[in-house]
């Protein structure tokens, strides 16, 4: 079986090569991690150094293992076994793994590979997966790519662990974009960044002339919108990110936060300011039609689709307090599901439909937390003293989020950084940043 992969940083294709499993599967229980029970000990997984034969193939070889072993431990699900306890060297994992020396060091899974450089100037990467305690291949691939996108197969590779131990889609083939801040408070210079989900091949996408905020990933394209002012005019963009191509959406008066988009990215869902009050929108993005979906005296903003596009949840204070709000897709029976103690703010559908994020404020402090698309359920999976702007990885298993710390007396800190945290709470993890950072917004799967 033959088939194509596209990997569109730079637009040039991959193939994938099944590899034939070696053995015969023996009578052994699937090694498989069920992420859907909370929090679970990590499971132990050797990566080993790819083989090669020059200098420069052993060298891709080292660096795209290296990566793989990172995606996974951050994810939490894994524990990555040190290089230095290993038994059986790469050039001997050439041939087959010594299974027993694996199970000596504790490694469940085991990932090696080997890389070649073929002579039209491609990067050949195969990779197999084996359940040690089983002695059989799980997974065994090839790509074929060119050898600057060495590390985008790395998290393909790491997709495919995942997907082969848990049964879910991975996330690591996936960009952040967000907003860098630099500056002193009173003249804070806010450019558009994007990077790769772990902070590597970093750059910025706007000179920082014109203030940016809220991107916003389509579900679809390498496309996102983002607010910007114009003069003292806000103007939302759409940005294609594989191309540069940019355009104008429009011109916007009292909006606050970009628009999202629709699960086919074919409509946004917008908040607007007319004659002091705030209401939502949708707008089609073919005709620029834009169509008023809620028509109350009171502040409705942060409007999101649901994935299959039904629905929209928003928050409003039609209430008295902040509280987040769901209606159709139309704006016709509007409920309210938040109950808890507090005000709610930013709610964001998961990609799978279950659970919708959100911020919480209560008694000055912030929370990041989920709830069912009834309202139930609620659980708070961090607090800080100012979190925001909550962002699904694309399986949703994942949140990303900026964090603020508090200003000194004399003016220090007040710095925002940028946070993933799983749904069980657990696994914080920091993702650095050359400087400080909002608004995230998570990619879907390159396509």
């Amino acid at each position: 079986m033959l088939g194509l992969l596209r990997l569109s940083i730079k637009w040039f294709h991959s193939i994938v090569i099944p590899l034939a499993a070696l053995f015969v599967m023996p009578a052994h229980a699937e090694l498989r991690i069920d992420i859907t029970q909370g929090s679970v000990k990590p499971m132990p997984i050797a990566v080993a150094d790819m083989s090669g034969k020059s200098s420069v193939e052993k060298k891709f070889g080292r660096d795209i293992a290296r990566v793989i072993a990172t995606d996974l431990e951050r994810s939490g699900l894994f524990k990555s076994i040190d290089r230095k306890a290993f038994i059986q060297t790469t050039d001997a994992l050439r041939s087959l793994p010594r299974f027993g020396d694996w199970r000596v060091i504790s490694a469940q899974a085991l990932v090696q590979g080997r890389t070649e450089l073929v002579p039209d100037g491609r990067l050949r990467v195969e990779f197999r997966l084996w359940d040690v305690y089983a002695e059989t291949q799980m997974v065994g691939l090839a790509y074929f790519t060119i050898p600057d996108n060495w590390r985008r197969v790395a998290h393909i590779i790491s997709d495919a662990i995942y997907k082969r131990i848990t049964g879910e889609t991975g996330y690591f083939d996936t960009r952040i974009v967000y907003i860098a801040e630099s500056g002193p408070a009173d003249k804070r210079k806010k450019r558009l960044a994007i990077m790769d989900h772990d902070g590597a091949n970093h750059r910025f996408l706007t000179d920082g002339s014109s203030l940016v905020l809220t991107p916003r990933f389509s579900p679809e394209l390498q496309e996102i919108t983002y607010l910007s002012y114009f003069g003292n005019l806000p103007r939302v963009y759409i940005f294609n990110i594989d191309t540069g191509r940019q355009e104008i959406l429009g011109d916007f008066p009292g909006m606050t936060f970009a628009p999202r988009f629709s699960p086919d990215g074919k409509t946004v869902v917008i908040s607007m300011a007319k004659g002091g009050n705030s209401d939502i929108y949708t707008m089609d993005l073919r005709t620029r039609k834009v169509s008023q979906l809620t028509f109350h005296s009171a502040i409705d903003t942060s409007g999101s689709f649901s994935p299959d596009g039904k629905k929209i949840v928003f928050n409003s204070d039609r209430g008295g307090t902040q509280q987040i709000y769901v209606m159709t897709e139309n704006g016709k029976s509007v409920r309210r599901i938040s109950y808890g103690k507090g005000r709610y703010a930013t709610p964001v559908w998961s990609p799978r439909g279950d659970l919708i994020a959100f911020t919480k404020m209560h008694k000055g402090r912030f929370f990041v937390g989920v709830m069912r698309p009834d309202g139930s359920g609620e659980r708070l999976l961090y607090e800080d003293f100012l979190v925001e702007s909550p962002t699904w990885s694309p399986n949703g298993r994942v949140l990303m989020f900026f964090r603020q710390s508090k200003s000194t007396p004399d003016g220090k800190g007040g710095g925002s950084r940028l946070f993933s945290v799983d749904l069980t709470g657990h696994n914080l993890r920091e993702i650095i940043t050359p400087m400080d950072a909002s608004d995230p917004a998570w990619s879907p799967l390159i396509p």
